[in-house]
């Protein structure tokens, strides 16, 4: 029988025992004495993964046909797990490693007597498991690690190499690593929108402006007029490392009805309409599995635009930050989601 008939078989047998993840034993395991407050929050299938040691859908996970260099984190508590050089290729649906980083790992005998699970040695967190002796590579040994358990780091901005680089270097690395990242946002009336992503800890600044039209510096008399193609958008700038764009977008479709088309609330025109606007090509695979989820959810076609940003302009000035200025202002979102937003990320 050839290799890669055996590796095959190897995976499907995998396969078959990894929905017993979730009744991992207990026992021995440390106590973490991370600050919690600091950890990343989670979206429902990373909770569900990392703290219910659930399992994600093999082959969907981010990192699993992904061999970029840098450093593999831990989702939640952002501890230094796996180097991409220990990465390899198995067919078998999941990021696999043949390494860890020294003290980075715990394992701990799994529930259903035969595997061992693996967690993160800081915080507790649920990665995966860990076999050997299929022979995958020559040191026999296979970590397999949930994509969303992990968060992966590029070597440009790797800490773990910093002993030969000057002070500027690091300072730099520094920066890039807390690099924020944007979003833009179109959810109907966009006073409403910015306040309630304001309340999300993580994100650190909105701005309020007209998204994906065909004029240029566009009013909001233009825009109202229904005649330029522009959508009322918030421009989220937010800390990856605090929020996820996951998160950020499954709490987008709390605040919006997905399958209105250019009516949310009140307001009706084609500046209503909902939309989801990105800059990086790899954020789409990430909207696109919330929506998809959500779709799933409704069981009915959304009506939300997701595309890249062609253009955005600020909207006036009076329009920022419109209720905290005006307190009992128009809003076309009830006051209990700013209210649930506000929790959400504590």
């Amino acid at each position: 029988m050839n290799s890669s008939i055996v590796s095959t078989l190897m995976c499907l047998a995998v396969a078959t025992t990894i929905v017993s993840c979730s009744q991992s034993s207990g026992k021995g395991v440390p106590m973490a004495t991370t600050d919690t407050s600091n950890y990343s929050i989670l979206t429902e299938l990373e909770r569900y993964v990392i703290e219910q040691k659930g399992t994600e859908p093999p082959f969907s996970g981010e990192y699993n046909d992904f061999f970029e260099e840098g450093i593999y984190v831990g989702k939640r508590c952002g501890a230094e797990l796996y180097r991409s050089a220990d990465k390899f290729e198995s067919t078998c649906g999941w990021p696999s490693f043949d390494d860890e980083i020294d003290g980075a790992i715990i394992r701990l005998d799994d529930a259903d007597g035969v595997r061992t699970e693996i967690r993160c040695a800081n915080c507790g967190a649920h990665l995966g498991h860990v076999f050997i002796g299929e022979g995958f590579t020559d040191k026999n040994v296979r970590h397999c690690v949930n994509s969303v358990s992990l968060r992966f780091i590029p070597s440009n901005i790797n800490k773990t190499s910093d002993n030969n680089m000057t002070d500027k270097q690091k300072n730099q690395n520094v920066t890039m690593a807390n690099k924020m990242s944007q979003i833009y946002f179109a959810g109907g009336c966009f006073w409403g929108t910015e306040h309630f992503f304001k309340q999300l800890r993580g994100v650190v600044e909105t701005e309020v402006g007209y998204a994906n039209g065909h004029t240029e510096n566009p009013t909001y008399q233009d825009v109202c007029a229904d005649q330029t193609g522009f959508a009322e958008t918030v421009k989220i700038t937010y800390d990856p490392s605090v929020i996820s764009l996951e998160f950020l977008t499954e709490m987008y479709f709390k605040a919006i009805d997905p399958i209105s088309v250019n009516k949310q609330g009140h307001d009706v025109g084609t500046q209503y309409r909902t939309g989801i606007y990105f800059t990086e090509v790899a954020e789409k695979p990430i909207i696109e599995r919330v929506s998809q989820r959500i779709e799933k959810e409704i069981g009915k076609p959304l009506a939300v635009q997701l595309q890249p940003l062609e253009n955005f302009y600020t909207a006036e000035e009076y329009h920022q930050d419109y209720l905290d200025k005006n307190p009992n202002g128009y809003c076309h979102l009830p006051i209990e989601l700013f209210k649930m937003a506000k929790e959400a990320n504590r």
